[in-house]
């Protein structure tokens, strides 16, 4: 009984790990806080908008986007029923600082 306790422990925290990209770390420079989005948004956000935020897919294009930074980080922390996952419970404040800094970062190469 007190093994399958332990392993199940030990699965929760593995999965837990896994679920959950790493802290980012204070930033220094806006080029630390993008590098470290880009990190978080290949692996959170880059299954729907394409080409890092480049271009369309099931998200729009975010390259060039002029909605304000509050926006795009109440749109990241919780999410639009039925076309975006919330991230606010998965995120710290300084990932979802993170992601928009990487955000505005892209270019629009369209202009």
């Amino acid at each position: 009984m007190r093994h399958a306790l332990v392993r199940s422990v030990s699965i929760l925290v593995a999965a837990t790990i896994v679920t959950f990209p790493p802290p980012v770390r204070a930033q220094g420079a806006a080029g630390d806080a993008s590098a470290a989005g880009a990190q978080i948004f290949a692996s959170t956000c880059g299954f729907c908008h394409q080409d890092g935020g480049r271009a369309p897919g099931r998200g729009p294009k975010l390259a060039g986007i002029e909605k304000p930074d509050d926006y795009l980080l109440n749109r990241i922390r919780v999410g639009k029923e039925g076309a975006m996952p919330a991230y606010g419970r998965a995120l710290s404040d300084s990932q979802l600082r993170a992601l928009v800094a990487y955000i505005r970062s892209l270019k629009d190469d369209a202009r």
